[in-house]
């Protein structure tokens, strides 16, 4: 018999995009699957719509919400399977993501398996499978290094991941919230003997959901945020501790001392100290055009400052019936801008 693959879904009000999510899911051609869903206290139909799906490859439980780390925690400690298949509620597998991947696994059993990957807002059919530097085989260092340095990601739908694996690395750190998958896969992928790449095996990740943990930017978002980082930094650094990687690793603190600002300065304050123990960072801000011309003249936080105030502006705009002009957010104005990042949930 064909291995089990554990399909893990952790569900928190996502009626509106789960149905789509469950027949993917469930429509895989690996014969030899189960989908386990585990409502984390929904308040919306999410357990009506999954109560809908009446296969016996689907088992679905209800919790108290416990947040998505203890959730997967959870799904693994019920999974069966040789080999986990994560699957945040909203996104989308081919029907072959699977099939594919373990053609590629059952060759390389103690490697972990990632695949292409498209962004789309409303419909899978909008996204473009556009290859990336990551998407190829590389060891594990020189993945993290490469994502890190590069702003890319790999969402959790994109992996197959060996049971072997998920065991060495330990389970979820249910203390985090926001980038808890970037600190998890961080110890997956350095437990493994290295990242196979499979091109034919996509999944479908869905941007601009508002319910989304990477839209949440409370103090405590970004607290979680941090602790991941450094617990990343952590890891990378026990593998291999070099030039290469504390400038990878600062370069990663000073990326968030960016994004955090001007909010929490005591986590930022944290932030720079890592900064300067790695022995400081190459890493520039970004933004557009504009954004960049004044960080020039003024420096990046007073450009930041107009940033905020000009992004700001445009909402209390919008609120009276107006636009922003098309010109000032291809200049860059926009704090909307999306762009890759590893830390990304």
């Amino acid at each position: 018999m064909k291995p089990l693959v554990s399909i893990l879904i952790p569900c928190h009000n996502a009626a509106p995009w789960l149905a789509e999510t469950l027949e993917s899911a469930l429509g895989q051609t690996w014969p030899n699957t189960e989908v386990i869903l585990i409502d984390d206290g929904s308040t919306d139909d999410s357990l009506i719509v999954a109560s809908q799906f009446d296969h016996p490859q689907l088992r679905i439980i209800a919790q108290r919400n416990q947040g998505a780390a203890a959730t997967r925690n959870l799904a693994l400690d019920l999974a069966q399977g040789e080999v986990i298949q994560f699957l945040d509620a909203d996104d989308v597998l081919a029907p072959n993501k699977i099939e594919q991947q373990m053609a590629l696994l059952e060759q390389h059993p103690d490697c972990l398996i990632s695949g292409a990957w498209g962004r789309f807002h409303r419909h899978p059919q909008e996204a473009n499978f556009t290859p990336e530097p990551l998407w190829r085989n590389l060891a594990p260092v020189d993945w993290l290094v490469c994502a890190w340095s590069g702003h890319w990601m790999m969402p959790p739908a994109a992996w197959l991941v060996p049971r072997s694996l998920i065991q060495a690395a330990g389970p979820w750190q249910s203390s985090l919230s926001l980038n808890d998958d970037g600190e998890y896969f961080a110890r997956v992928i350095l437990a493994s003997q290295g990242i196979r790449f499979c091109s034919a095996a996509r999944s479908y990740y869905r941007s601009g959901n508002r319910n989304s943990l990477s839209g949440r930017k409370t103090v405590a978002a970004w607290a979680s945020q941090y602790r991941a980082l450094a617990l990343q930094s952590q890891h990378l650094l026990a593998a291999e501790d070099s030039d290469r990687t504390r400038q990878v690793c600062a370069n990663l603190m000073q990326r968030f001392i960016y994004e955090v600002f001007p909010a929490v300065p005591s986590l930022r304050n944290l932030a720079a100290k890592q900064v300067h123990r790695l022995g400081g960072a190459t890493e520039k801000p970004m933004g557009g055009p504009l954004f960049q011309l004044m960080a020039r003249l003024v420096g990046w936080r007073r450009a930041h400052h107009v940033q905020l105030f000009l992004h700001q502006w445009g909402y209390r705009r919008l609120a009276l019936g107006r636009v922003l002009p098309e010109g000032d957010r291809a200049a860059g104005l926009s704090l909307e801008e999306e762009r890759p990042q590893w830390q990304e949930s």
